[in-house]
């Protein structure tokens, strides 16, 4: 079978979920037995979201190949289960660099540069995945980020406006638009609709399908009318409710038909519809947990956003354990050693979350302490790991000066220190330690027991700062084990305290590798231990 070709792009407002579309379709198609793939454009002029502050972008997503992407790429393996690579995310900072380090090469033998031909060939070329030899797939979804209309998102139209006439029926383009509802009359508007599609057309692309975003259900003659203004047909116009959770939307997809219409727009026979009956057990967990459990999220992003991973691997892992994760925001700038207990009241487990800089470190120290003494279950993740280690060596080691490298260079007692291999660099962007590593287990800890005793996993990775092996015995002794070890660099992967409950800190981010259909075991074990 020849690569078929799918183009997700939205209108009238962003934010309308054509990540979650994009991660559903590729999710039906996969249920069909095809080998899919799914890539995200964005039209800002960062080379990646790695520079980002999370309140601009939300959190920033790294793959296994060490790579800063956007955090749609989050929704597309959670979804899919597949592995995305720096080929899966593309910016329009990255197509131009990729041009004029071409033009100042010579590679276009003194020609003058242009957005078409010579942008938007290359934008094609990503498209098509030309860079990846042996990688066969039935389908390629591509997202473009952003909305119809923005000046940045226009040599990406025209990129897909090319590739429709080059590639036939092999290309459908899905728009995503909105129908918002107005109270005052009482009525659902396609108007907007109406004038995205238009706008489309304007640029030379027909949607083959539209997606209609609508917080109120759409009859049939709503449908109708948008289907004969728009040039679509009725049965490729398919509306996406608000769902109780963003896992019921391949399954209403699916029920309206949206894989079906896409392969009927190619012309490959739709024959039966998949039971997907592994992803309908996992509803059917979500529908049946009733009880819920606490969990608070100690950071300084008051953004659901900025720790999207971390809030979906909670959510997910709840759901296999029967129960519903409530997870509360706890910001930590406002921590104190006088209201830590109220502001941690009532909640059966913690996350000390990730992040950089200075701001809000100390809330998170004084958190760790609270949930050490108190044997409160405790998830410390990169930065967060990073503030138990200092936490401990204050008040357990003694050391009340202990801080890390990056907070304070001049601490006497950097028990959290720079990489070795970080020292000489300058840049910011895409120079951490970035995407997975191996990391030997300790037998009998109880991150050994969690992931089924195994003595070897890989995790992904972004920071530049790490546990100084120098104070690693004082550790040891003092009840601090250090029980997750990279075997190459002998870098201190994952520390716990056996005596507690779950009082565990991992150095690299486990929230990127858990997905719908296999949650990730760190995860499941804190939620059971907050359970218990």
């Amino acid at each position: 079978m020849k690569t078929n070709y799918i183009f997700v792009t939205g209108g009238v407002v962003s934010s309308l979920g054509k990540g979650i579309i994009s991660a559903s379709i590729g999710k039906l198609l996969q249920a069909r037995g095809y080998k899919v793939t799914i890539q995200k454009f964005d039209p800002y002029i960062n080379i990646d979201p790695g520079t980002l502050n999370p309140y601009e972008h939300g959190e920033c997503y790294v793959t296994e190949d060490g790579f800063e992407t956007d955090l749609d790429l989050g929704h597309y393996e959670r979804f899919t289960g597949i592995h995305t690579t720096r080929n899966n995310s593309i910016t329009t900072g990255r197509i131009y660099k990729t041009v004029i380090d071409r033009e100042r090469h010579g590679d276009y033998l003194g020609k003058t540069i242009q957005v078409v031909p010579h942008i938007t060939d290359e934008i094609k070329r990503r498209m098509l995945r030309e860079d990846e030899q042996g990688e066969d797939w039935d389908f390629v979804i591509t997202e473009v980020g952003g909305t119809i209309g923005d000046i940045e998102s226009a040599p990406f139209m025209e990129a897909i406006r090319q590739l429709r006439w080059q590639l036939g029926r092999s290309a459908v383009c899905v728009h995503l638009t909105y129908v918002p509802y107005l109270k005052a009359a009482d009525e659902l508007k396609t108007k907007p609709t109406q004038h995205s599609v238009k706008e489309l057309q304007g640029m030379g692309i027909q949607p083959d399908i539209l997606v209609l975003r609508t917080e109120r259900h759409l009859d049939d003659s709503m449908r109708m009318k948008v289907a004969s203004f728009c040039n679509v047909d009725l049965e490729c116009v398919v509306q996406s409710e608000d769902m109780p959770s963003i896992y019921e939307v391949p399954v209403n997809m699916q029920h309206q038909g949206l894989d079906a219409a896409i392969m009927r727009k190619i012309g490959i026979p739709v024959g039966e519809t998949p039971a997907m009956k592994a992803w309908r057990d996992f509803l059917e967990k979500q529908r049946n947990a009733t009880h819920e459990v606490h969990i608070g999220l100690v950071g300084k992003y008051d953004l659901q956003d900025a720790y999207k991973s971390i809030r979906e691997s909670l959510n997910l892992a709840s759901i296999y354990n029967d129960v519903k994760a409530k997870l509360h925001f706890v910001n930590s700038e406002e921590i104190t050693k006088e209201n830590v207990a109220e502001k941690l009241e009532g909640l059966q487990g913690i996350v000390v979350c990730p992040g950089f800089g200075q701001r809000g470190i100390e809330g998170k120290i004084i958190a760790a302490e609270y949930t050490r003494t108190h044997d409160i279950p405790t998830f410390g993740i990169c930065l967060g790991m990073q503030m138990m280690v200092i936490e401990f060596a204050r008040n357990v080691l003694g050391y009340k000066d202990a801080n890390s490298a990056e907070m304070n260079p001049d601490t006497p007692h950097n028990v959290i220190d720079i990489m070795e291999e970080q020292k000489s660099i300058t840049q910011m962007g895409g120079t951490m330690r970035l995407g997975a590593y191996e990391c030997e287990l300790r037998e009998g800890s109880r991150v050994y027991e969690a992931y089924s005793e195994k003595e070897l996993i890989s995790e992904r990775h972004r920071h530049r700062y790490e546990f100084n092996n120098q104070y690693k015995e004082e550790y040891e002794k003092a009840g601090m084990k250090c029980v997750g070890i990279n075997p190459k660099a002998n870098l201190v992967e994952i520390v716990e305290i056996p005596e507690k409950k779950w009082y565990i800190g991992t150095q690299f981010h486990p929230e990127y590798s858990s997905t719908v259909l296999n949650p990730h075991p760190l995860f499941m074990s804190f939620i059971k231990a907050c359970i218990n």
